[in-house]
């Protein structure tokens, strides 16, 4: 399965390098619409995510409307992060799909308004307590992006560390 991490106008550098760690690590595509809070070359940026840079794929988008040009909603399992999701985000059954999207927005407000409704069914969310208001981005895309890796048997990745033979 290719599973693509899209984070729409990040603002927060530790946060987009700490995913970007987790992509590379997992093996997805990390997918940045601009505009971003911060310039990709920024140190904290880098320092979240130093030594995965090169075994990184990344693509970045001008905008969210350029991103939906390219990798069109309805011809792509696409799934929207929200804490207003209709949807838990372990209750979508991933294991049938060649290609996911999973899209975070922005720290501060999340992801537009417009689009959430345009797609409100397959809007996902993570149970947390109420008045709370959301998860540390970056443990918002772990937290999802392993369920998704569980339903398809952690696809090819590293289970079983050979550490202690």
């Amino acid at each position: 399965m290719k599973i693509n991490i899209v984070m729409v106008e990040p603002e927060i550098p530790q946060n987009t390098g700490n995913i970007a760690r987790t992509c590379a690590a997992i093996g997805a595509k990390l997918h940045l619409v601009k505009p971003l809070g911060f310039d990709i070359s920024d140190k904290y940026l880098k320092r979240a995510g130093l030594d995965y840079w090169d075994k990184l794929e990344i693509e970045e988008h001008d905008s969210l409307e350029k991103f939906l040009e390219k990798y069109k909603p309805e011809e792509h399992n696409m799934y929207y992060a929200t804490t207003k999701g209709q949807h838990c985000y372990s209750d979508v059954d991933y294991s049938k799909m060649d290609e996911v999207f999973l899209l975070f927005g922005k720290e501060t407000k999340g992801l537009p308004e417009d689009l959430l409704q345009k797609y409100i069914t397959n809007t996902i969310r993570i149970p947390m307590r109420e008045h709370l208001r959301s998860l540390n981005l970056s443990n918002s895309v772990a937290i999802v992006v392993y369920e998704v890796l569980r339903q398809v048997g952690f696809n090819e990745l590293e289970q079983i560390s050979n550490y202690f033979e």
